[in-house]
């Protein structure tokens, strides 16, 4: 078997045209809805708490409290089978679960809301174990409803789509709350995303259920089960457990034999860069001398702009070259683009042990010191890390959802999702001790270091893609040609 399936390539127009269907169009507002959460219990958080006086070294600690995201597969197998009652009849199992995940969702957004860290550190902590919670639940339900509803062919652009909506998402709970926090307070800002997550709610009840075909597990997998579902109830739910949960990974590994590990060895390195940094980049643009309000504009407003240009991108060049060479590709990107953010650093180095810059280099309206021509140094890092960030999310989505099984869409994919969520968030988790340790400029050159692996992955995986394809090729081509079914045999002579 091949590491993943690719989509059939097409030309420019084509590609772009696949982004008017109806199924990649509602993949726009479902990763608005999925990307809402995110940055509230991560990076938007991470800002308040900073303000609020709490350690780097706490609130890189702090990231864990959004470990959901990684042990997602756990209850995956309860999304992907499972009916919810009442809700299961009237809506179908996917917009079911993705309705019960944004009620929760909204009632810790509120909970976050209405505290403050800097009395009740735990409180806040605990209301965004249960935002990761509904968010991480949301994300199994969207992602197989994405995989459900569009073919092999409208992958690329579904995924671009989602990461449409998705960095929308992240403008609006990265910039559009810090604006609000620095008009209001952090209480308003969070009270309007709660509201905000009305618009899945919404979607939910405006898209149709994807038709999807009987789940059929594999062989292996119902041999085992089949005597079980022949006796009681305890069998039963072993038969249950045995498909539900141990058939996704058999299959996986059955399909892809010892590639899986090389696989799965990629997934788990291919966010390590970003996720790793991105938990102490607002720390370090407030550390810098950044106000709120420049952090909106540049990495939330702008920088949010650049990332959707980049994951439409993404989408665009999975239809136009396939999926390999741009994992590849963006893998090497993605981990270059963090050594911008070391010349940031060293740039505004003398900020921080000066408290203020020579008077020569100041901006003249602004007398926090921030030095002239770090602003626009800003920009251009932003531009690089967030084109690539957004064409690598794109590409990474599309891939894991060539490698999926839609007799376990949900279960499958939430166990690539947990994988590179858990090895980036458990190296994250020390980030914040890590700069306090060493340097800002060190930790950048540090997470650009993370991403050597994954592109050493890629290029494993590029490598057995084609050989495989090379294989096949030959086996075609010594194949004996079939006579066709109306040829008579010819007498004996």
């Amino acid at each position: 078997m091949t590491a993943a399936a690719e989509p059939e390539r097409k030309g420019w127009l084509a590609s772009l045209a696949a982004y008017r269907d109806r199924r990649v169009l509602a993949m726009l507002f479902l990763g608005y809805s999925a990307g809402l959460p995110f940055l509230l219990v991560f990076g938007t958080l991470s800002a308040w708490l900073r303000e609020s006086g709490i350690s780097r070294t706490t609130i890189g600690f702090l990231v864990l409290t959004t470990f959901a995201y990684s042990l997602k597969f756990a209850w995956a197998p309860f999304v992907d089978r499972l009916p919810l009652p009442f809700l299961d009849r009237r809506l179908g199992r996917r917009r079911s679960w993705m309705l019960l995940a944004q009620l929760i969702i909204a009632i810790g957004l509120l909970g976050i809301a209405f505290n403050d860290p800097s009395k009740n550190l735990a409180v806040t902590a605990a209301f965004a174990v249960v935002t990761a919670f509904g968010s991480a639940t949301q994300d199994i339900a969207i992602d197989a409803f994405r995989i459900e509803s569009a073919p092999v062919g409208l992958q690329g652009a579904a995924a671009g789509a989602y990461q449409l909506g998705y960095r929308l998402a992240l403008l609006t709970a990265g910039a559009g709350a810090l604006k609000i926090a620095a008009m209001a307070d952090w209480t308003a800002a969070y009270v309007l995303m709660a509201i905000l997550v009305s618009v899945g709610m919404i979607t939910v009840l405006l898209v149709r259920e994807p038709e999807k075909a009987p789940a059929q597990p594999d062989a292996a997998t119902a041999e085992i089960a089949a005597p079980l579902e022949k006796g009681g109830w305890l069998a039963r739910a072993g038969a249950w457990i045995m498909v539900a949960v141990v058939g996704p990974f058999m299959d996986f590994f059955s399909r892809h034999g010892w590639t899986a590990l090389l696989i799965l060895l990629l997934i788990g390195s291919y966010r390590l860069t970003d996720i790793t940094m991105g938990v102490m980049a607002n720390p370090f643009y407030i550390d810098v001398g950044f106000t709120k309000s420049e952090i909106a504009e540049v990495s939330g407003l702008y920088g949010v702009w650049i990332g959707i240009l980049g994951a439409l991108l993404g989408g665009v060049v999975v239809a136009r070259w396939g999926l390999m060479w741009p994992l590849v590709i963006c893998a090497f990107l993605a981990a270059a683009s963090n050594l911008l953010f070391y010349v940031v650093a060293v740039d505004g180095r003398e900020i921080l042990e000066l408290g203020r810059c020579p008077d020569s280099l100041c901006l003249p309206d602004d007398p926090a010191g921030v030095k002239r021509g770090d602003i626009w140094l800003l920009y251009m890092t932003i531009t690089a890390e967030n084109l690539v960030g957004g064409a690598a999310g794109t590409v990474l989505i599309a891939y894991l959802s060539s490698l999926t099984n839609t007799a376990y869409t949900a279960t499958q994919y939430a166990l690539f999702g947990s994988l590179w969520s858990f090895v980036g968030k458990l190296v994250a988790s020390t980030s914040g001790l890590v700069i306090d340790e060493t340097s800002y400029p060190f930790f950048f050159v540090y997470t650009a270091v993370l991403g050597a692996p994954a592109v050493l992955f890629a290029f494993l995986l590029l490598l057995r893609t084609r050989r495989q394809a090379r294989r096949r090729e030959q086996a075609e081509a010594h194949a004996p040609t079939p006579a066709p079914a109306s040829a008579k045999a010819r007498p004996a002579e």
